[in-house]
């Protein structure tokens, strides 16, 4: 058997997880023949098929499942061994990459990162904002150092520190829904009308909805202040995290509709890393800095249950 190549692995671990040729080809930044040729090579090599080419997305076969599974072991070690090398050889990081989710309270998060990186002058910060499975995505492809949105906890790759909690309220503006609608509104009696929900930003994640009802008109957003504006404008209804509406609800400008039916949800913003992944000081000393400021996203949750149960409906 011919030996195989890094090369081939990671062409191959591409067309795995973006189901085609030139997806593959994209996100290695790669032509379409290269990715091609080195997948053929790698099963003549092997004398296994490990693509299934017949449909319409490329599929592994249950060889080429096996295969992968044992592969993306070795790339995570090699990417490890890679990203150890160059922090080893550069003493600090001369870049840190962040990723900001859709549930931060942005001015606060901003802040907290300006005031660390203003000491940090020979360290550049590359700032992505993502939205819904984008930050997740993002940490888990090896393209941030750390992200601050919500996680799933139970993947044992990543550390995280719990930030605050942040309620989702199903939100209108007045004069929104007509009279006969009262309280409590269930998911059916909003079927006809236009929910705002948010663009998931993941590029080959599974999609990820979450309180969307099926078959209702949607208007699509990219960011939360969009969001906010077309629901005040009485343009659509939506979920929206307390901490930017809290105004909006005291002043009438906005209600809640939660209830039984539309309970609304509670996230929790977290700062998370890959824990299968080496730090240099840099990222060690930001992390450490944002859980020593934590508690001023804290002071966004509500402070007693009344509250909390007011603003869920």
């Amino acid at each position: 058997m011919a030996e195989f190549t890094l090369h081939d692995l990671q062409c191959f671990d591409a067309v795995v997880r973006t189901g085609g040729f030139q997806p593959a080809a994209t996100m290695l930044h790669r032509s379409h023949p290269a990715v091609f040729a080195a997948i053929a090579k790698l099963e003549r090599q092997l004398d296994l098929t490990l693509l299934d080419r017949s449909g319409y997305r490329v599929r592994p076969t249950e060889a080429g499942l096996s295969f992968h599974r044992r592969a993306q072991s070795l790339l995570r070690e090699m990417e490890g061994l890679r990203v150890h090398a160059a922090q080893l050889s550069m003493g600090e990081e001369s870049d840190v990459h962040v990723v900001i989710g859709d549930v931060c309270p942005r001015p606060l998060v901003l802040g907290m990162l300006g005031r660390f990186f203003v000491q940090c002058p020979g360290t550049r910060l590359h700032l992505h904002f993502e939205a819904v499975a984008g930050p997740w995505e993002r940490l888990l492809d090896g393209e941030a150092d750390l992200i601050l949105h919500w996680i799933d906890k139970g993947d044992a790759r990543v550390e995280w520190v719990d930030l605050c909690k942040v309620p989702f309220i199903p939100v209108v503006a007045p004069g929104f829904l007509p009279e006969r609608i009262r309280q409590p509104i269930t998911p059916d009696q909003m079927h006809a009308f236009t929910q705002c929900v948010m663009r998931d930003t993941a590029r080959h994640s599974p999609r990820q909805d979450y309180f969307m009802i099926e078959g209702a008109p949607q208007c699509m957003v990219a960011d939360q202040g969009m969001k906010k504006e077309i629901i005040l404008q009485g343009l659509g209804w939506g979920h929206m995290p307390r901490f930017l509406i809290e105004e909006e609800l005291r002043d009438g400008r906005m209600r809640s509709i939660a209830g039984r039916h539309l309970p609304g949800r509670t996230e929790e913003l977290v700062v998370a890393r890959r824990r299968d992944r080496p730090h240099g000081p840099i990222a060690n000393r930001l992390w450490d800095h944002i859980q020593q400021e934590a508690p001023a996203l804290r002071a966004l949750e509500p402070t007693t249950g009344r509250q909390t149960q007011k603003a869920s409906g």
